[in-house]
C-alpha cells in the first residue's frame, strides 16, 4: 500500500502544532490540517465515492486548496486540478473528458467568479453527480440555492479516518496538460511517481522543517504542488499561501515570514527585478533567502544575472513537465550549476538528446530530448494513441529541443512546436529572445513565426521597453543583425505595454500569433 497522503499523516505525528500553511491571518497547524482533511474524507466516502474515482477541484492559493485536496486522496479517489481561469465549456471539457463523479469549487473573486463558470460547467455535465461550493468561510451560506457547500459536506463527519488503501501504482492525480496542440490532455500520474519527485525535490531546495516558503505558484500547477506543497509537507516546512503575484506582496511577505524558499516562473523574477521598491529591507530578505527556483518556462539569462546581483542569490533552474510529476533535470547546489542551463537529471531519471530515429546524437549537437525513470506518467487518461506517440519503449519524448554539453549539463533550444522556419532554416526563437534581452533598453521579448507568402514563416519580436526608455523598430532591428546570424534576426518589431500570460505565469504566444 502507498498513499501520498501518507506524507501529512506522518508530519502529524512529528509536528502536530506546527503551522503547515499561513494565509493572511489564518494559521493552520499539521493536526488542524489533518483532522480537516479526515473529515472531508468522510464526507466523500458518505457520498458513495470508490477507490479511484475521480473528483475535480477549481482552487486559489488558499488553505482550503490542501484540505480538499488530501482530504479526496485519503479516500482513495483521483484529484483533478483545474485552472482557476476556467470558463464553463471549458470546465464541462474537463469534467467529461475525466469523467469526474463531484466537483469542489471556490467561490472565486468579484473579478475571478469561479462559481459561475464552474456551476454552469457541471450543470453541463451530466455524469458529475456532485458539486460542492468552497466559500470564504465554513459556515457561510451557498451563493446557489440547493447546493451545498464544503462546510455542510463536513458537518458532523468524525475528524478521524483510516486512509483507502490503495497501491503505488494507483493514479493519485490526472493533470491536463496545457492543450497548446489540440485538445488539453490528462496526464495520470500515480502515488509513487508524486512521492518521489516530491522527496527529491527537498533535496534540491535544500527544504527542511525549519523552512518557510512562500506558494505564490498556484496550487492547480504540478510545480507548485509537488516542489513547493508535497515537499514541504513531507519536510514538515511551513508554507505561506498568495493567491496571485504581486511583487509589491511577495517582497512583503518574504520580509515579514522570513521566506527562505521561493519558487517562480521567469515571468515573476522579472517582476521582482523591475519593482523599483524603498519600503523593504533588501537585506534582510536576502539574507533569510536560502533558495531560489525558477521553472515552467526558459529563464532569460539576463535576467537570472540581473536578479542575483540585485538579491544576491543564485537561482537554481530546473526543467519538468506535468508527464514527469514534474521534475526531470536540475541545477543541483552539490553538483554544480550553469546559467541558462537546466541542469542535470535528478536522482533516479536518465536523460538522452536524440534524433528523429531515436539514436542519442553527439555532445553539443541539438536533438529532442526524452527521458525515463520513476517520475514518467502512466499515460493520459483514455487517450492510448497520444500515449503511444509520447511513451516509446519506456522513454517520455517531450518534444522539447535540446543539447547536452561536455560536463552532462542539458540545455534546452526551444518547444518542437515554437520553431520558425523561414525560407526552409530553422530559427529558434529562444536563441533569439536572449540575444535581444541583451540590448539595454529592452525589458522582455517573445519571438513567434508569421505567416508569410514567400518564406512560409516570417520572424516577429513583440517587445516590452523598459520604462522610460524608448527605441525605434528600424534600430533595434540592425542592433539585433548585428549580434546573431542575418537569417535569425526579426523583420518585424512590435512594442507592446505587456504580454499575454496564463495563470501560470507563461508567456502565451499562442494569443501573440492570434492577435497578428
Amino acid at each position: 500500500m502507498l498513499n501520498l497522503s501518507i506524507i501529512l499523516e506522518d508530519s502529524t505525528r512529528r509536528y502536530p502544532n506546527k503551522d503547515a500553511f499561513i494565509y493572511k491571518d489564518t494559521h493552520l497547524n499539521f493536526l488542524q490540517l489533518n483532522s480537516i482533511a479526515n473529515q472531508i474524507a468522510n464526507g466523500i466516502k458518505s457520498l458513495g465515492i470508490k477507490k479511484g474515482d475521480k473528483i475535480a477541484l477549481s482552487c486559489l492559493n488558499i488553505p482550503y486548496f490542501p484540505m480538499v485536496y488530501y482530504g479526496i486522496l485519503k479516500a482513495g479517489a483521483t484529484i483533478v486540478p483545474l485552472s482557476v481561469l476556467l470558463k464553463k465549456d471549458e470546465v464541462t471539457y474537463y469534467l467529461k473528458d475525466s469523467n469526474a463523479k463531484a466537483y469542489f469549487c471556490f467561490t472565486g473573486t468579484t473579478e475571478l467568479p469561479m462559481v459561475e463558470e464552474g456551476y454552469a460547467g457541471f450543470k453541463n455535465t451530466p455524469t458529475c453527480e456532485h458539486f460542492f461550493v468552497i466559500t470564504e468561510k465554513l459556515n457561510d451560506k451557498s451563493p446557489i440555492d440547493k447546493i451545498k457547500t464544503l462546510g455542510m459536506l463536513m458537518n458532523n463527519q468524525s475528524s478521524k479516518y483510516s486512509t483507502t488503501a490503495t497501491s503505488a501504482e494507483d493514479t493519485a492525480i490526472i493533470i491536463y496538460t496545457s492543450g497548446t496542440t489540440g485538445k488539453p490532455k490528462g496526464a495520470e500520474l500515480t502515488h509513487s511517481n508524486l512521492l518521489q519527485n516530491a522527496i527529491l525535490s527537498t533535496g534540491i531546495a535544500s527544504t527542511q522543517n525549519e523552512d518557510n516558503q512562500l506558494i505564490v505558484l498556484p496550487l492547480f500547477h504540478i510545480f507548485a504542488m509537488t516542489v513547493l506543497m508535497n515537499a514541504g509537507i513531507y519536510k514538515g516546512a511551513t508554507s505561506v499561501l498568495l493567491p496571485r503575484f504581486d511583487a509589491k506582496e511577495v517582497l512583503n511577505l518574504m520580509q515579514q515570514h522570513r521566506i527562505s524558499i521561493f519558487a517562480g516562473v521567469p515571468t515573476m523574477y522579472w517582476g521582482l527585478l523591475n519593482y523599483q521598491n524603498d519600503e523593504f529591507n533588501l537585506d534582510t530578505i536576502t539574507t533569510n533567502l536560502k533558495t531560489c527556483i525558477s521553472g515552467g518556462a526558459s529563464l532569460p539569462v539576463k535576467i537570472l544575472e540581473d536578479f542575483e546581483s540585485k538579491y544576491n542569490i543564485k537561482i537554481l533552474e530546473g526543467y519538468g513537465m506535468s508527464e514527469g510529476s514534474p521534475v526531470v533535470t536540475f541545477n543541483h547546489i552539490d553538483i554544480g550549476r550553469k546559467p541558462g542551463s537546466i541542469g542535470t537529471p535528478v536522482w533516479g531519471v536518465e536523460v538522452k538528446v536524440v534524433d528523429e530515429n531515436g539514436n542519442e546524437v553527439p555532445i553539443g549537437e541539438k536533438g529532442e530530448l526524452i527521458y525515463r525513470g520513476h517520475n514518467v506518467m502512466k499515460g493520459y487518461y483514455k487517450k492510448p494513441e497520444d500515449t503511444a506517440k509520447t511513451l516509446k519503449n519506456g522513454w517520455l519524448y517531450s518534444g522539447d529541443v535540446a543539447i547536452k554539453d561536455e560536463d552532462g549539463f542539458f540545455f534546452i533550444v526551444d518547444r518542437t512546436k515554437d520553431m520558425i522556419i523561414r525560407g526552409g532554416l530553422n530559427v529558434y526563437p529562444r536563441e533569439v529572445e536572449e540575444i535581444m534581452m541583451k540590448h539595454e533598453y529592452v525589458s522582455m521579448v517573445a519571438v513567434i513565426g508569421n505567416t508569410h507568402e514567400k518564406f512560409g514563416e516570417e520572424i516577429k519580436a513583440c517587445v516590452v521597453l523598459k520604462e522610460g526608455k524608448s527605441i525605434s523598430e528600424d534600430e533595434l532591428k540592425a542592433w539585433t543583425k548585428e549580434n546573431i546570424a542575418s537569417y535569425k534576426y526579426p523583420r518585424i518589431i512590435e512594442f507592446m505595454d505587456s504580454l499575454p500570460m496564463s495563470a501560470t505565469g507563461k508567456i502565451l504566444k499562442k494569443e501573440l500569433k492570434k492577435s497578428n
